[in-house]
């Protein structure tokens, strides 16, 4: 039986050190292959950062309400987290614009994803033309092509805008736009051509085959040609979408007709106003496209999820824009203002439910699908200020936070040594363990998932010191009862940690649903505490399990501990266990004996 127990004991310290050992070697190829460091990420409050202030674009004499500027807060807030940008700061400046704080500089795509990727709508397109000035005339709208399935794809046309085939839903037989509906095999299926290759030196308004309006008399509805009037016109002939100032007074007014172009610039357009909000996309995800018998293809499709009211939105629009020619059947998406993807409609779309596939990176499709998710601001802003800031805190609080931890750790250390002598090195070697793992645990998250260790969370780390040695003192105070009770040291180490790990447990269980429930209801500021104290609980319940008791197992089999050496901390005389004095040769010693045995000593 002692022989199996330390064999335990010492297989639970080889999967601890294999632990260490893991964790160590990841951190350090992370620091030799990629950008990882060798101490945590600190938080804006203890490192400072970038701050960004963004003001609302409106429409002359629109005004912004309360509503829509805490909206838009909440929505950058889930794009700034979504970008892996951790310890961000969102907040509102008096009832206008919003302020964006940010540890370290943030990249030209962090940038983008929080200013310029803005307001997302759906918009009929009325006509289109190369981007840039042409030097010879632009080529015809190319025809269609059978969209069977075959074994590779067709050749896109130069443009990025992703084109694919369309075909019957598989859930209601309704079809989409072919940027909106992955291929699945019809005879009805059809191959669009880019909007790029429908391209003409200048809108040629004529009236709909549907019967929506002409181009004369007053618009009767978003895909009428009657929006396209002479002054739009003559702005459409002379944007060039090829200088990158073109479109910075443009102003988006969903209720009107917009002259914009293409993310690339390669195409410009004349949109209609607006058919669908951006604010109906539910969800929007990105991954491998599985075909009609459920494998997975190695298409990158994004998939997209609209609301009720979306969904009908959506339906209604794709009922009228089915019949109508090139271009007026495409439905353009835009984002702060520029076409993002122009799929046309093959079919109606009743389900609300779309794809958008055609030669996607994943790095790409996730990064549509992020800004078709989080793209429904209710405003549209532009960066007002960007100013590199101080840390709030700074290393003066630091060094004070972490002196505060230092003296605590030392006043545990002492008091562990003072109550258990030689037993609190156990205390000790326990605790460094625990800071080792919670070390190489924090770095690696900073460099995996961007983590930041602000002052709530160094204060979360210094309080675990408390919690940690909790556990130790319960464990210990009962292997104390067990030999007050006259069982030997090895039975009461085990006998102790039988009872002592069920009230470990739930004590740590406890700390572990506080610190989780903190986290989701708590704010930003506070839960950096609650991540730190939730991690450190987990540690703790690791370090007693794989070191506390495996060392607390093999040293007693040790006779400085075994046979209850003074300085041991198992000492009987100080834990007031009854003794029985015997004599053996010139010595003399004593031993325990049950309380209930009723011995007073002998002669041996």
């Amino acid at each position: 039986m002692a022989a199996t127990q330390q064999t335990a004991a010492r297989r639970s310290l080889l999967f601890l050190l294999a632990i260490v050992v893991g964790l160590g070697g990841l951190l350090a190829g992370a620091i030799y292959l990629s950008n990882a460091e060798t101490a945590p990420k600190l938080g804006l409050d203890l490192e400072g950062g970038t701050q960004i202030i963004l003001e609302p674009k409106t429409v002359a004499g629109q005004t912004v309400s309360t509503e829509q500027l805490n909206q838009a807060r909440d929505i950058i807030v889930q794009r700034v987290d979504a970008g892996g940008v951790s310890g961000a700061e969102v907040t509102t400046q008096g009832d206008r614009n919003i302020v964006v704080s940010i540890p370290e500089i943030p990249t030209q795509e962090v940038r983008d994803a929080i200013s310029k990727s803005s307001q997302l709508q759906f918009r009929p397109v009325l006509a289109i033309a190369a981007g840039s000035p042409q030097p010879t005339a632009a080529p015809s709208p190319s025809g269609t092509a059978t969209g069977s399935p075959s074994p590779s794809p067709s050749k896109p046309t130069p443009s990025k805008t992703p084109a694919t085939a369309s075909s019957a839903s598989p859930t209601n037989n309704s079809a989409v736009p072919d940027a909106l509906m992955a291929p699945t095999p019809s005879p009805s299926a059809t191959a669009s051509p880019s909007p790029s290759a429908s391209a003409t030196a200048s809108p040629s308004p004529a009236p709909s085959a549907s019967g929506t309006g002409g181009a004369a008399g007053a618009p009767k509805g978003p895909t009428d040609l009657a929006w396209i009037t002479d002054d739009l016109t003559a702005e459409f002939t002379a944007l060039d979408c090829s200088d990158p100032a073109a479109l910075e007074n443009v102003v988006d007014d969903p209720t009107k007709p917009l002259v914009t172009c293409e993310v690339d610039g390669t195409v410009k357009y004349i949109l209609g106003p607006v058919a669908v909000s951006g604010d109906k996309i539910t969800d929007a995800t990105s991954g491998y496209q599985s075909n009609q018998q459920g494998n997975v293809t190695s298409e990158v499709e994004i998939a997209l999820t609209l609301n009720g009211d979306g969904a009908k939105q959506y339906a209604d629009i794709s009922r009228t824009m089915v019949g109508l020619a090139e271009p007026q059947n495409q439905l353009a998406a835009t984002l702060d203002s520029k076409v993002i993807v122009a799929p046309r409609f093959n079919e109606a779309i009743l389900d609300g439910r779309a794809s958008i596939t055609g030669g996607f990176t994943l790095d790409g499709a996730r990064s549509l699908a992020d800004q078709l998710k989080f793209g429904a601001l209710p405003l549209s802003f532009v960066e007002q200020t960007s100013i590199d800031i101080s840390p709030t805190l700074g290393s003066e609080q630091l060094r004070y936070g972490l002196i505060a931890g230092l003296i605590g750790l030392l006043l545990v250390v002492g008091y562990s040594l003072l109550q258990y002598r030689a037993l609190g090195f156990v205390t000790v070697a326990s605790i460094l363990v625990a800071g080792l793992l919670t070390y190489l645990t924090i770095t690696i998250l900073g460099w995996s998932h961007n983590y930041r260790l602000d002052m709530a969370g160094v204060t979360g780390l210094i309080v675990a010191i408390g919690f940690t040695a909790d556990s130790f003192i319960v464990y210990f105070e009962r292997v104390r009862d067990e030999l007050r009770d006259g069982r030997s040291l090895a039975a009461a180490v085990e006998t102790g940690w039988n009872r002592a790990k069920r009230t470990i447990l739930v004590a740590d269980g406890v700390n572990f649903l506080a610190a989780l429930t903190l986290y989701a209801l708590a704010s930003s500021s506070v839960r950096g505490f609650a991540f730190t104290l939730g991690l450190t609980t987990l540690i703790d319940l690791l370090v007693v399990f794989l070191f506390t008791h495996p060392v607390l197992t093999l040293l007693a089999r040790r006779p400085f501990f075994r046979d209850g050496h003074a300085w041991s901390g198992l000492d009987p005389r100080r834990l007031g266990v009854p003794t029985a004095t015997r004599y053996a040769g010139r010595g003399r010693f004593t031993t325990p004996v049950p309380a209930s045995s009723g011995a007073e000593g002998g002669v041996a």
